[in-house]
């Protein structure tokens, strides 16, 4: 069974029933530089999802495969019905929700708290797969490990402004830029931190892949942070226009 072929020909058939043939309907894979087994790959769907090998892998081709085997499980899975945002899902996660932060249903119609934050996003994402909607909640789990969300609620702007702006956008190489930058900001108030973040976002990344998890957020984290030393490192003393950009604004793009 070549399940790197199955997989490439089921997302080619998604993306023809949708009639895009866009570069984001390509399967990628990505092999970890390593001069020995065990050897990782990561494979990303179109759309953004990732996924990684979960055994021990003894070689680049076996590790392609293992990530192309859980890609393809939880592709099919993404299909089945259960899996769609309905009405019933979305009571039954706002309900979850609201046992988990002990707070009440009332909760779920006010926008300026999480759980209801949480409803209005499902809501605004009826009738997508999760693997659609994860992608979008991937990039308000970076925007609150950022602590970008943070300073959103201090400049006023409505959790629901929040979402209604970042839902227009996917993740891609400028945001990651901008979020580089605000490390950077982090690092010179705080010596070390990238170094720290950077170690356990390798541990998180490695534990999700060993459990056969989605890896988006642990793996945009890795990235990020990569990203950001290597500014440090290339350029040790960034110049004052640089400063501008590390500002709320330049991120998220508000008044």
């Amino acid at each position: 069974m070549n399940v790197v072929s199955m997989l490439q020909e089921f997302w080619e058939s998604k993306q023809q029933q949708k009639a895009t043939f866009s570069s984001e309907g390509l399967v990628v894979y990505e092999s970890m530089p390593s001069s020995g087994p065990p050897f990782v790959s990561y494979v990303t769907l179109p759309g953004g999802s990732c996924f990684g090998n979960f055994q021990c892998c003894l070689s680049r081709a076996e590790a392609r495969r293992d990530a192309a085997k859980v890609a393809l499980i939880n592709s099919l899975f993404n299909e089945l019905p259960s899996r769609r945002i309905t009405k019933e899902f979305i009571m039954e996660s706002v309900q979850e929700a609201v046992a988990s932060t002990r707070g009440t249903l009332d909760d779920a119609d006010d926008p300026s708290t999480s759980v209801g934050a949480y409803h209005y996003m499902l809501e605004s994402n009826m009738g997508k797969t999760m693997l659609e909607f994860q992608e979008l909640m991937t990039i308000f789990q970076l925007l609150h490990w950022n602590g970008s969300l943070k300073a959103l609620r201090e400049t006023k702007c409505s959790r629901q402004e929040v979402i209604s702006y970042y839902s227009q956008y996917s993740l891609d190489e400028k945001m990651r830029s901008h979020m580089a930058l605000d490390w950077i900001m982090k690092e010179r108030e705080s010596p070390g931190i990238l170094s720290q973040e950077l170690r356990a976002a390798l541990g998180q990344l490695e534990e999700a892949r060993k459990a056969g998890q989605e890896l988006r957020f642990y793996k945009e984290k890795k990235e990020i942070l990569s990203l950001a030393l290597t500014q440090i490192y290339s350029d040790p003393d960034p110049s004052s226009p640089s400063d501008d950009q590390l500002s709320l604004t330049a991120l998220c793009g508000y008044h």
